[in-house]
C-alpha cells in the first residue's frame, strides 16, 4: 500500500537528511577505520573503466540482493542523477530478483515506490 501523498511528498528530502545528519554525526568521532571505509566507498564509484551510471546499477542491485533498504534508496537516488532510464531500472530489478530470489519481491516494491517518488521531483 502506498503512503498519502503528503508523506511521499517528503521520502527523498527526509532519507537525505537523515542521512547527512547521521553521516556528520558518524564521521564527527573521528575514527580512522570509518573515515577510511567511507571514503573507499566513495572512490569505488567514481569513473574508471566502468562508468558510475554502471556503478550504481551494480550497487542497487547489490544493495537490493542484500535487503538494505537504506542502500536502495542511496542508488537509486544515485541511478536518478546519472540518467537511469525505467526501462534500465526495471531490468536492473529483474536481475536482482532472479539473484536474490522471491525474497527480494518487498525490497523491489520499496524501490519503486522512492523511484516514482524520485521522478516527481
Amino acid at each position: 500500500m502506498s503512503a498519502k501523498p503528503e508523506s511521499r511528498k517528503s521520502m527523498v528530502n527526509e532519507f537525505n537528511a537523515y542521512r547527512q545528519k547521521m553521516n556528520d554525526r558518524i564521521l564527527s568521532a573521528d575514527n580512522k577505520v570509518i573515515k577510511r571505509i567511507y571514503n573507499i566507498d566513495t572512490n569505488a564509484y567514481m569513473t574508471g573503466a566502468l562508468s558510475v551510471k554502471t556503478k550504481e546499477m551494480m550497487g542497487l542491485v547489490a544493495s537490493l540482493v542484500l535487503r538494505c533498504d537504506d542502500c536502495i534508496k542511496y542508488h537509486l537516488i544515485r541511478c536518478s542523477e546519472n540518467d537511469v532510464t525505467e526501462e534500465e531500472l526495471f531490468e536492473l530489478l529483474a536481475i536482482a530478483n532472479l539473484v536474490g530470489g522471491t525474497i527480494v519481491i518487498p525490497y523491489t516494491r520499496r524501490a519503486v515506490e522512492f523511484w516514482d517518488e524520485l521522478s516527481k521531483s
